[in-house]
This record gives structure tokens, sequence and C-alpha cells, in this order.
């Protein structure tokens, strides 16, 4: 039976690597607008004085295979020596089964590299098509102290399940979630355009929009497809998001990723699952109520949403009580999709008057804030009333602020009518001095105003969903 040479495997080495030759043949990543993540990942896989590989993960098409080679085009534009910079995704067949340490070999023999001397960068793309490669790559960490190790694969539960079991000490984990709305914004050249903004006195930063109709028609697009950089640029995936979007991106997690990492069966019950949660993507639930619509026994539903939160699917908010307690006993909760688009994807997509705009405007606002580890987010419910978001305190674990998301402008001309606001706002002495006004988001209208004893800072939707995200991103850099 024949097996792959070294031959081949040096030579698609080669082809993968095109940096290797005199000529930079990646103009094309240079011409690519970056992730406003890509600056805090640089400076961590830079960094020499920790030993450890970085391991880049997060769901499928946010764009994880470009910012490994945008990175080798800025180490190389930094002095970096192109013939010491190896990249090999894991999933070619031609590597299948071939051990990390060969492919360094193979690579270090063609191109006169010494492997334990000389300052090399190794990028291991979909490492988790190797099995056991946490093994592999933490032998290799602690072996050679020169080289910096860099992996990256989608299957995101997986990577995050190996790396905390067996890379303690050894690696340091990087999430890349779906886009932000800044970023999508950024990517389509209409930042600029449509946002302004002005640092205050107290460091924090204040946006303004010229034009929120045109915010919004790009708000309507981005819970629609633009969580993904692919679905932003490629016109023939714009255009028809669900099928790019179900296919490459739920279908693979649901039919082939989570059922290999936890040994499920039932692959249909799992999809059912996800299907009932994605259609109330920002309503409260109950571990009964998920169970008559999806026929899945409650303990497997707590199962499943632990798996669906790990591959980063979903994420789960707990409920507090008016007076921010937590609940002896967790009976409801809210279940938001990490990228409104995924709704979109599965069932149709949203205009600005469609009836479930609330609920994706909500679940917009959710994901930005997912993009912040240390973030304390729940929402406060109880039998006369709800608040949408309420920020705890990260020592007191009691709310500090509260924002009531709302797709409609009746609330700016009638603030009376936020009863529920009000009665969390006195019981909890809201809003914190630090903390300004209590947010209540429009569809379009903005402003400030009083109504018994709160202040109320109106402002639209969409220009708070950038805000959070932008101001986030911002933190990261």
């Amino acid at each position: 039976m024949l097996e792959v040479s070294e031959n081949e495997i040096s030579a698609r080495l080669a082809g993968d690597n095109p940096w290797w030759s005199e000529v930079d043949n990646q103009p094309e990543v240079s011409t690519l607008k970056k992730r406003h993540y890509f600056q805090s990942f640089k400076t961590l896989v830079e960094q020499q004085e920790v030993n450890r590989a970085i391991i880049l993960m997060g769901p499928r098409r946010v764009g994880k295979t470009v910012m490994l080679h945008q990175l080798v085009h800025d180490l190389i534009a930094g002095g970096q020596n192109p013939k010491s910079i190896i990249y090999a995704a894991i999933d070619t067949p031609t590597f299948s089964g071939i051990p990390l340490e060969k492919l360094i070999d193979i690579f270090c023999a063609r191109n006169e590299i010494n492997k334990r001397k000389d300052k090399i960068f190794v990028l291991f793309d979909e490492i988790q098509y190797l099995k056991q490669w946490e093994n592999h790559l933490k032998v290799l960490v602690d072996k050679f102290q020169n080289i910096k190790f860099v992996a990256s694969g989608s299957a995101a539960a997986a990577l995050k399940l190996k790396s905390y079991e067996s890379g303690a000490g050894r690696f340091s984990d990087f999430m890349l979630p779906p886009l932000t709305f800044a970023e999508y914004l950024h990517f389509i050249d209409k930042e600029k355009k449509l946002l302004t903004s002005k640092k205050t006195e107290d460091e924090r930063y204040h946006y303004e929009t010229p034009d929120i109709n045109d915010l919004n028609k790009e708000f309507i697009n981005y819970v629609n497809f633009g969580g993904y950089p692919e679905a932003v640029f490629v016109d023939g995936v714009r255009d028809n998001p669900s099928r790019f979007i179900k296919s490459d991106i739920i279908d693979k997690v649901l039919l082939r990723d989570l059922p290999s990492l936890y040994g499920i069966d039932d692959i249909q019950e799992l999809n059912r699952l996800f299907t009932s949660v994605a259609y109330n993507t920002g309503r409260e639930i109950s571990l009964k109520e998920l169970s008559s619509a999806s026929g899945v026994a409650s303990q497997t539903i707590k199962r499943y949403l632990e798996y669906l939160e790990a591959a980063f699917l979903i994420s789960r908010v707990r409920r507090i009580d008016q007076h921010g307690k937590n609940f002896k006993r967790e009976r409801g909760f809210k279940v938001y999709l990490t990228n409104p688009s995924m709704r979109a994807a599965l069932f149709q997509r949203a205009s600005e008057d469609s009836e479930f705009m609330g609920q994706l405007a909500e679940t917009a606002i959710f994901s930005q804030w997912s993009h912040s580890r240390a973030s304390q987010i729940s929402y406060a419910r109880w039998d006369k009333g709800e608040v949408d978001i309420v920020g705890l305190d990260s020592l007191s674990m009691k709310p500090r602020w509260a924002v009531e998301v709302k797709w409609s402008d009746r609330f700016f001309d009638r603030p009376s009518e936020l009863k529920s606001l009000f009665s969390f706002a006195h019981q909890n002495d809201l809003p914190k001095k630090d903390a300004g006004p209590i947010l209540v988001t429009t569809r379009s209208k903005s402003g400030l105003k009083e109504c018994e004893g709160v202040p109320l800072q109106f402002v639209p939707t969409s220009l708070y969903c950038y805000a959070v995200g932008k101001n986030l991103t911002r933190r990261i850099w």
C-alpha cells in the first residue's frame, strides 16, 4: 500500500506557504480588512516572556484562517524571516495522520532552519482533525522553547474542552466571535459615514449618527447576514445567506462537530432542540417548555444546552427577581443565539416591520455583550414585570445599571408606560451615580427625559448595538 512521501508533503507545504519564495505571493492578504481582534491576537502571539501555544478558537466562518494569514503578512513586514514561518492546514489529506513534529522536521530540512535555535512561528490550522492534538502540541511546547506555536480550529467546543483538560500552563485561549455590528460597518466602509464619536471627560465615548434611517437599514442587514465576513463580502453568499449559514455553519456543528465530540446518537433530537431555541431567541423559556416543544427529555436538554453553548451557538442568561436576587430554583431563563443571522437563516429574513424584529434586536445587543467575558449580565422578571438587561456589579453582584430594549418609538412618546422599569429602578436604587441614566432603546428617536423620578436616556437600538460592540472591542485593543 502506497503512503504519502516526504517529497509530496514538502511540495504541499511549499504550495501553502508562498512567502518561502523570493516574492510574497499573497498580496491579497494586505488588502483585506482586519478584525478588530487582530492586534490583540498578534500581540499575544509575539509575547516571548511566557512559553505557551496560542489556541485560536471560535465558531465556523468567523475569519480564523484569514487572521492567521494576516499574522504571517505582518510578521514578515516586521522583519521575521519568511522561511521560518510555517502554515499547515491539518485537514489537508496530504497531512492525514502525520505527527506534528514530522511536519516541522520536513519544513526545517527544506528551508535549512535549525529547529532548536532559530526563532520560528508554526501555525496549525484546523488542528482538531488530528487525533489527540492536545497531547502532540503539549509535547512540542515543552520541547521547543524557541518556537511559537499557534493552533486554530472551527470546532470551538472540542478545542475548548481539550485545551482546558490538557493545556494547563501551556496553552492560552483566544476566542474569535462572529462580527460585531461595528465590525460589519467597518467591513462595508460605512462606519465613518454613519457614525461619529467623541471622547468625554470621564474617558467614555459618545456616539451619534447623521442618518438613523440608513443606520437602521444596515442594522437589518446585520441581523440577516452580517455576523460572518464571507456573507458580507461575497455577493452570492449575501444574496442567499440562509444556505451559507445553515449548511456551512449550523449543520456542520450540529451534524458533525458535536456528535463526534460528545457521542450523540440522536442527531435529529439535537437538531429539533436547536431549532426550538433559535425560533425563541430572546424569549424566556423553561426546560419543561423546551421538552414539550422539541420532544426531548428535560435531562437530555440540559446536556444539549451545555453542548450548544460550548460550541458558541447560544448563550444562556440567568433570571433575577425585582430585588436583583437570584431565584433559589431556576425555572425560567433566556437563551440567545450568539448571532441573530442564524435565526434568519433557519426561518425567514427580517425587515424593519417584522413582528419578530424585537426579538432579533435584543439578540443582536446580547450578541455584542457576549464579546466580553467579564460582563455580568442578567435579566429581571417577576410576577408583574420584566427588565430586559441588567448589569450586575462584579463584586457585590447587585444591579448596577439596566437597559430596556424596544424596537419602537412608542415609549419615547409615552415613557410613563415603562412601569416595570421604574419599579425595578426604585427597588434597586438605580441608576447608580457612575452609571448614568437608565437606557431605553427605540427604533429611531433619541433624547433625555425624566419620569417618576428616574432619568431615562433614549437611544436608537442600532446606535446602542454599535456602541456596545465598539466599546468592548476598544478594550480588546
